[in-house]
């Protein structure tokens, strides 16, 4: 089914509920290199970034019988973006997220829209010096509108999902005179989002 063999299969159609896909991809190690891998790819070498972490995720979902939809949260030019998977539960809207620090995690599904999901993710999306970097979200894409790509068994980094994403519709959080206004995190806030998962070459989110 969609090309992948026997033995990923059953391991994607275990990954049946959010829950599940969240420890399987916790469990993998990071990926800090600018690649862009397939679920396949990601479940051959066993490691993953945010967008790799969430193409499995839409993967699985897909699987299960829910729509594999990625959601694009832009940020400042003082860091980087990042991608979730984005689900919904009893009407209300959660979220898998892939990353190494201690911050910009899993969302339960208790969110009543896409914005009010990404804005929980507001405070504590930050750069080294403290500084509050989202910026814009973009609409849900279903990604299975880019299967001529090969996005799920794609032995090649498949760009044109980030691609697609990028020219998706953005809404953004905050205007140019809030950003002026905004705190600045604390110390211990700044030295808790830099707490790593595994040890890497540094990369954010």
């Amino acid at each position: 089914m969609y090309g992948f063999s026997r033995e990923e299969l059953e391991v994607l159609r275990g990954l049946d509920t959010p829950w599940k896909i969240q420890e399987f991809l916790s469990r993998l190690r990071y990926n800090p290199e600018d690649t862009c891998m397939s679920p396949r790819m990601v479940l051959r070498k066993r490691r993953c970034h945010c967008i790799e972490g969430a193409m499995l995720a839409a993967a699985a979902f897909r699987l299960s019988g829910r729509r594999p939809l990625l959601v694009d949260m832009t940020a400042s030019r003082h860091d980087l973006d990042h991608v979730i998977a984005v689900f919904r539960e009893n009407g209300k809207w959660g979220a898998i997220s892939k990353t190494n620090h201690a911050v910009l995690r899993y969302r339960e599904p208790v969110y009543s829209s896409i914005r009010e999901l990404v804005m929980s993710f507001f405070h504590e999306y930050t750069d080294d010096k403290g500084r509050k970097t989202l910026r814009s979200y973009s609409d849900p894409l279903d990604i299975s509108k880019l299967d001529e790509n090969g996005w799920m068994t794609s032995e090649n980094d498949v760009w044109a999902v980030p691609n697609t994403l990028i020219k998706t519709r953005h809404h953004a959080v905050i205007g140019l005179i809030g950003i002026r206004r905004l705190r600045r995190a604390d110390p211990i806030e700044i030295k808790i989002g830099n707490v790593l998962q595994y040890r890497v070459r540094k990369r954010r989110p």
